[in-house]
Formats: structure tokens, sequence, C-alpha cells
């Protein structure tokens, strides 16, 4: 087809459209003779606004474009408190790398909420603590993150390189909500060595219990991901044995939504870094092939 015909081939299809328009408005926008074509009144009036139109879905066409090509865009993530602390951090470094711009809203939330965060749609991902198998989440194991003591440099079993359940029978633990999963992981193994709690202090959040390990206030039992080596002075993380607990951690997602292009990239990130618990301290390793 040579350019005129193209031209005319054009010129056709768009004076079908502003006829199919014309129909369905039951208004002229356009006086046609054999000669010419003119714009009616209406049609001078309804320019301007049309412009506007074509301009702003040229303009949010871009955008998705834009979205889809380099994953553009915002997306809400919800993880429990101890990820947040030391996992993420890292990640969202990295993510900021590959898509710069794009903001992260984050739900610091117990587990049992993640779960329900994404069930809900109120978070696109989800990373939280093994939990009640659900049919519409779409689960991607992470690592093994084992149930470790710690305590200050001064406690009577700081300078053990492990310890067993049998030794807490003496500790003054500083323990978390009954809400957490870690809570109910103890909670199980003390009562199967039929040892009773012996401690006063009772808080929401990890965070918060290393503080007080910190400032001398007790012990405690918590995931090895809430603390890394040498980030307290005086606080040490202990193997806790006999047996070991670990707590799987899992990337979660809906099985009946897509992710948005932001949210896939960092979906993605998470699948690349995978993380493993070969120590008590876990570390961003490459997958191998």
């Amino acid at each position: 087809m040579d350019l005129n015909g193209i031209q005319a081939f054009v010129v056709t299809a768009l004076t079908r459209r502003v006829q199919k328009l014309e129909a369905y408005l039951g208004l002229k926008l356009l006086d046609r003779t054999t000669r010419r074509v003119e714009m009616t009144a209406v049609g001078r009036d309804f320019l301007p606004q049309a412009r506007t139109i074509v301009n702003e879905m040229t303009s949010a066409v871009g955008r998705l474009k834009d979205m889809s090509q380099h994953a553009k865009g915002n997306f809400t993530l919800a993880c429990v408190p101890s990820m947040a602390a030391h996992m993420l951090p890292q990640l969202i470094r990295q993510y900021a790398d590959v898509c710069p711009g794009n903001r992260i809203r984050l739900l610091d939330a117990a587990s049992f909420e993640v779960r329900q965060a994404v069930l809900n749609h109120q978070a696109e991902i989800g990373i939280a603590v093994n939990g009640e198998v659900h049919p519409d989440l779409i689960e991607t194991p992470l690592f093994d993150d084992p149930l470790v003591f710690i305590c200050r440099s001064n406690h009577p079993l700081h300078s053990k390189d492990s310890v067993t359940w049998a030794d807490m029978r003496e500790a003054d633990l500083i323990v978390v909500s009954n809400f957490m999963a870690t809570r109910v992981f103890m909670d199980y193994q003390l009562a199967k060595h039929g040892i009773r709690l012996n401690g006063n202090y009772e808080v929401q959040h990890h965070a918060t219990a290393i503080n007080l390990v910190a400032a001398g206030v007790g012990c405690a039992i918590l995931p090895s991901s809430t603390l890394n080596d040498g980030d307290r002075p005086h606080v040490r993380k202990i193997t806790l044995t006999n047996p070991v607990v670990k707590r799987k951690v899992a990337l979660l997602r809906h099985k009946n939504s897509s992710l948005s292009p932001a949210a896939q990239a960092f979906f993605e990130l998470i699948q690349k870094e995978h993380l493993t618990a070969k120590s008590s301290k876990p570390r961003l390793m490459r997958k191998t092939k």
C-alpha cells in the first residue's frame, strides 16, 4: 500500500469513529460536504475537552507502560517485626538500586496478622512464620530460624557454647506475648520439660525483649534472626539445643491475585536472595543452579 492508500485508510477509519460518536451522542460534531469538512459549534466547544482526554489517556498509558517495563510503582509489604529488623533493610537497599523511586509501605505485625493482610489484599506480599496452611495463599519457604537463648555477658550461662531447655529451669525469662508464634514454640518446649516460667515481664515485640536483656532485667528465648552477633555490647546469643526448635520463615502471596510490577520485582529479589540457617545467623546467599 502506497502513502496515499495509507492516508485514505486512516481518514476512513477516523471518519467511522467520529460517526459512531455522533450517533451515540445524537449530535453533529462535523459538517461534511463533498469539498470540505468543518466542525460544528458543538464540535468546536468539545475540541479542547477532547484534547485533554486524549492527553490524559496518552499519559496514563505511558505510565502503565513504564510500570510494566521498569517495575515502577508502589506496593505494601506485610512482615513480622523480627524480619524487619535485620533481613529487610538489606533487601530494601538492593531493591532501591534496581527500582529507584519506588515506595514500599511496610506493615510490621504478628505472623497471623501478616497472613490476614495478604488474604484481605491489604498487602501484596507477606513474610511470616509457619502457620496454618490456607488454600488461597502461596507460601515459598525462605529459611529455618532456630530459637536461641539471649543473655548478658554476666549471666551464669553466658560462657557456654550451647544450652539446653533443661538449663532454662533457673532462667529469669522475659517472654513475648501469647499472640506471637515464638511464645507458642517456647511454651510447648518448656512444658515438655516440666519447666515453669520464672519471669516477671511480658512484652509484645522481640526488640523490646532484647532491650530489657541489654538493660540487665533478665534473659530471653527468641528467634536467632532477631539479633546478630555484635549488635549489642555485652549481650550474647547462645545456641539452644535438646531439641533445636526452628520456626520456618516463608514468603506469602495471594493465590488468585497478580502482583503489581513493583511488588513482582521485590518478590523475585527475595527469591533470588534465598536465606539459609546453616548457622545461628541467617545470611543472604545466592541460589545455586
